[in-house]
């Protein structure tokens, strides 16, 4: 299984690693050289050891930059949150790890409950083509998205617009929240991200290697080391087994 996974998923003797850059809870830094340093980082080293090549870093601004490189001889793996839209192109394990997806409402906000948002004539500033706006996209029925590439830009959006809601991950949610006094985070979440690990569909020994790999690695306990050494511990949860 090992070989037949090494020929789809390191066709040219590396794997390439395609890396979101724009998610700062898996990438919390960077080598002098701009390679990734971060949990998801140390996922992709940790997969390529084990099949016993380099790893080589493909770094993206943006996950929805990287989920459209799929196919494209670009990367070989991409560590990116699983969304239905993407597993038309990409076949994914289970997650590595869970980020809980919230609002941010500003002081005076009638909106109490995750629930309260989805109202006619509402608009939310969010970040386009993220995962969380993926399932947004999906599940709003009567509340306008406001869309603008990258986080830290929605939170420009939501301010400078004054919209009603900023759709985020809580992390960075309780990092904005600091800087706009009597601005409130909702309680609970409407979706929780998984962050998990794919490769292009048709690599059907590959996506079976991912799945039992990555599963390996969150029962050895490493994930949990990983969030830990990074200072990302009450950010990031190791999620459940498949």
């Amino acid at each position: 299984m090992t070989e037949d996974a090494r020929a789809q998923l390191a066709p040219t003797g590396v794997l390439r690693a395609g890396i979101n850059m724009g998610n700062s809870l898996l990438v919390t830094d960077k080598t002098p050289s701009g390679d990734p340093i971060g949990v998801a980082a140390d996922m992709a080293r940790e997969i390529a050891a084990r099949l016993g090549v380099e790893v080589k870093y493909v770094p993206f601004k943006s996950p929805g930059e990287l989920a459209d490189a799929a196919g494209g001889d670009i990367w070989d793996v991409g560590l990116i949150g699983a969304e239905p839209s993407r597993a038309e192109k990409i076949d994914f394990t289970n997650a590595y790890v869970e980020i809980e997806a919230t609002y941010l409402v500003p002081e005076g906000s009638p909106f109490n409950a995750i629930e309260d948002v989805d109202k006619e004539g509402v608009r939310i500033a969010v970040s386009g083509r993220s995962a969380y706006d993926l399932y947004l996209t999906r599940s709003l029925k009567h509340a306008e998205l406001v869309r603008i590439t990258g986080i830290a830009a929605s939170f420009e959006l939501f301010v400078d617009e004054k919209l009603d809601a900023l759709a985020g991950l809580r992390p960075a949610l309780t990092k904005d929240a600091a800087k706009l006094p009597g601005s409130r985070i909702l309680d609970g979440q409407y979706t929780s991200v998984q962050q998990a690990v794919g490769c292009a569909r048709g690599s059907d020994a590959g996506a079976a290697y991912l799945r039992t790999c990555v599963e390996d690695i969150k029962a050895s306990g490493l994930v949990a080391e990983l969030i830990e050494r990074h200072g990302v511990v009450g950010r990031l949860s190791v999620a459940p087994p498949a």
